[in-house]
């Protein structure tokens, strides 16, 4: 019998991929795991996860948001990998 590989594993593949210093927004992680309108879902199963770049997934229009180990953590990590970020949202790679 074939292994179905689950939403959630998908979404940890997709974002494991994510290299230091880039970005995808949670619309575009839903897209690449052809589940275009599950954004939402990806956001939820991002924010139980660990061991995972999670950091580097954002909102469609550049904003910094939701986190589990909070925004600030998340800001600070993206800085370190290069991004500029101004007023919580992303503007460009250093």
């Amino acid at each position: 019998m074939k292994h179905r590989t689950n939403f959630k594993d998908k979404v940890y593949r997709v974002v494991k991929k994510i290299p230091r210093g880039k970005f995808l927004t949670y619309k575009k992680v839903a897209k690449l795991v052809n589940r275009p309108r599950a954004w939402r879902a990806v956001g939820n199963i991002l924010s139980k996860s660990s061991g995972i770049p999670c950091h580097r997934v954002t909102r469609s229009d550049g904003k910094v948001s939701g986190y589990n180990q909070g925004i600030k953590k998340k800001i600070a990590l993206l800085k370190k990998e290069g991004l500029i970020i101004k007023n919580d949202k992303i503007l460009s790679k250093n």
